[in-house]
């Protein structure tokens, strides 16, 4: 799941973004970091600091972070499937509001499928609920740049799984290649 909220930036505020963002694996230090943007970027589930930490130390290779100014712009959590080595489950994407509306979300997903260790990922999973507009624009965009090859279907319904008080999570797989 993810959140962004689009706003509209000059040319020159654009142009300057990219040239201070520094993309990376998280490390521990940035556990508390990445748990204040997650709490900053509703409707993401929020989830212990510890798991925050874990991410960024058991899960560092699967997972990018993104500093701008020395602060923390956007992560992406993700993990290579226990039972399907070649797939990559995209967990959460946050990006800060200072760096929304530069399409950080979907650089964020390539730099992460661009490195080395991760060049065998024929796919990539994520669960996204009906009402989230940013995450379906994200996964659509990065589906249409692969040739609208994914798939969609129920993965946890709102009844059957939740008793109600969650909404259905719905799989997107996307194939990579």
């Amino acid at each position: 799941m993810i959140t962004i909220e689009p706003w509209v930036a000059s040319p020159d505020a654009e142009a300057n973004l990219s040239k201070e963002l520094i993309f990376r694996e998280p490390k521990v230090t940035d556990g508390d970091s990445i748990f204040s943007l997650i709490a900053a970027c509703p409707p993401l589930d929020l989830n212990s600091s510890y798991c925050n930490f874990l991410q960024a130390t058991h899960f560092s290779a699967t997972c990018v972070l993104v500093e701008h100014n020395g602060k923390v712009g956007g992560f992406i959590s993700a993990y290579r499937k226990p039972d399907e080595d070649d797939v990559l489950f995209v967990w959460q994407v946050a990006v800060s509001p200072h760096c929304r509306g530069q399409g950080l979300a979907y650089r964020m997903l390539n730099a992460l499928l661009d490195r080395d260790h991760l060049q065998n990922i024929k796919a990539i999973e994520t669960t996204i609920t009906k009402s989230n507009k940013a995450s379906w624009a994200l996964f659509e965009k990065f589906d249409a740049t692969r040739g609208n090859q994914g798939d969609v279907d129920v993965f946890l319904d709102q009844h059957a799984h939740f008793n109600g008080k969650h909404d259905t999570e719905y799989l997107y797989r996307i194939p990579t290649k």
